[in-house]
């Protein structure tokens, strides 16, 4: 649905294509188009266009000495929710063009169509502005930001407008001319606005804060000056002379209880109390593993030395290493007797008797 963008946008095309050309001869209607008549004619005229919220103004403006002499004529449109204008050879017309301005002679004929798919829009004529809608958020923001628009909204809370949800009262065109569905939309998302908050709850916030207050938690960092002077706002900087002194980075004081940026050094990092005192000296000992490689004896433990943990007691029993299995030897050299079930029979021969 065309809104105020949209309609601003249009306006730059009606511009843009129609400076260089000349209109001449009556304005066409569709028969099917139930907007009024437009009683314009003239051999040569200029069209200009001008948006305000979702309103577009169309103004025909005769050329000196054009016939028959009359005075300009203003329309003003609503696209609804299709309407477009398109600039196309007068044989070519686009289905629903249900207003047609065509140019004169000579060259080619073209024809400046308003065409509306779904014929939900309209158009004035008079050129004024359709009254009670406040000021454009694009072309009029000052007049929209200050007064009367945004004061007329602060002022007017009480209204039984903003009883509803604030995305209903975002397309009350009294207060947001040119705001329509997809807009709201895009504002309450960005702004992490709930849709269905009531309108009263979240504008008279704007009451108690002063014009571009950030809010209570925004950062406190320096302002850059036209001097190129940073102005701190929380004594930051010391007062002295004519103006301010900026304090160089080993100057600055950090606040108690917070930690500064800089790394210690390996000897400041570690305190002679943490130091332990006699160290035990490293063991250079080779293992027993790099012995059997080099091919050296093995220390005895007279060689070892004393407190190191590779003395081995005879009498100790041996640990056997992990994930190595040993062979359990037999206790004695007789094996078990294998278990026969008894419904099994036996496989040696009956003994038969001597008698």
């Amino acid at each position: 649905m065309p809104e105020g963008p949209e309609l601003h946008l249009a306006s730059h095309f009606v511009n843009e294509a129609c400076r260089e050309l000349v209109f001449g001869g009556c304005v066409e209607k569709s028969p099917v188009s139930r907007n009024p008549e437009v009683p314009f004619e003239s051999s040569a005229y200029h069209i200009a266009a001008l948006a305000r919220g979702k309103e577009l103004r169309l103004t025909l403006s005769p050329l000196p000495g054009a016939q028959p002499p009359r005075g300009p004529l203003a329309l003003v449109f609503r696209f609804g929710m299709t309407g477009s204008f398109q600039l196309v050879p007068s044989d070519a017309l686009p289905p629903h063009a249900h207003l047609r301005f065509y140019t004169a002679p000579p060259g080619p004929r073209l024809a400046l169509c308003f065409v509306d798919i779904r014929r939900f829009g309209h158009w004035d004529l008079g050129g004024k502005w359709q009254p009670g809608r406040g000021p454009c958020v694009l072309l009029e923001y000052e007049q929209f930001r200050l007064c009367p628009s945004r004061e007329n909204v602060l002022r007017n809370l009480a209204d039984k407008a903003f009883d509803r949800p604030i995305c209903e009262a975002l397309l009350d065109q009294r207060f947001f001319n040119g705001i329509g569905n997809y807009l709201r939309a895009e504002i309450l998302y960005r702004l992490r606005i709930p849709p269905f908050e009531k309108a009263r709850t979240v504008l008279e916030a704007l009451q108690q804060r002063r014009p571009g207050d950030p809010g209570p938690l925004a950062p406190k960092v320096p302002t850059p000056t036209l001097g190129g002077t940073p102005e701190w706002e929380h004594g930051s900087l010391e007062k002295g002379g004519r103006g301010h002194k900026t304090l160089q980075p080993h100057q600055q004081q950090y606040p108690a209880g917070g930690k500064s940026r800089k790394k210690k050094s390996k000897g400041a990092q570690r305190g002679p109390e943490d130091q332990v005192e006699n160290p035990p000296p490293p063991n250079k000992a080779p293992s027993r593993t790099q012995r059997a490689r080099r091919g050296l004896p093995e220390q005895t433990a007279a060689q070892q030395p004393e407190g190191t943990s590779l003395q081995w007691d005879p009498e100790a029993p041996r640990v056997p290493e992990k994930g190595k299995r040993r062979r359990q030897p037999a206790t004695s050299g007789r094996r078990r007797p294998q278990k026969i079930k008894a419904d099994t029979p036996s496989l040696e021969p009956e003994e038969t008797s001597a008698s």
